[in-house]
């Protein structure tokens, strides 16, 4: 079974930059596609982001392409997601999920993971 644990979020003004860390841990070798998703409020949850560890590919979403960068801190055991340039519109509870189902690629469904961290709250201000 596949563990894992959010760390990093908070609130921001528009414009700043926040660094998530989800730490992996149990049956890593199932965490080879790992996914941030956020759900914002009112929504379901919208796929942000994907790392594909044994090659390092990286896939994102439109809304966050160019402001966002998933990478793998092995040192850690964690998957990070660095956020800049935050706008309100990315205000929500981020989750990490692993353990995945199918082909790992970009704009993963929410049903395609078996493994979620607890969430953890970012909240960006105008």
């Amino acid at each position: 079974q596949v563990h894992l644990a959010e760390s990093g979020g908070g609130s921001v003004q528009a414009g700043g930059s926040l660094r998530l860390s989800c730490v992996v841990s149990g049956a890593t070798n199932r965490a080879t596609c790992v996914s941030w998703f956020r759900r914002s409020p009112g929504k379901e949850r919208d796929w942000v982001a994907t790392l594909y560890t044994p090659t390092s590919r990286e896939y994102y979403a439109d809304s966050v392409k160019g402001r966002v960068t998933i990478s793998r801190d092995s040192a850690k055991n964690a998957i990070s997601l660095e956020m800049s340039n935050l706008t309100p519109e990315d205000t929500g509870m981020y989750y990490c999920a692993a353990d995945h189902i199918g082909v790992c690629e970009g704009n993963k469904s929410p049903f395609d993971f078996v493994a979620w961290g607890q969430g953890i709250q970012v909240t960006v201000s105008s």
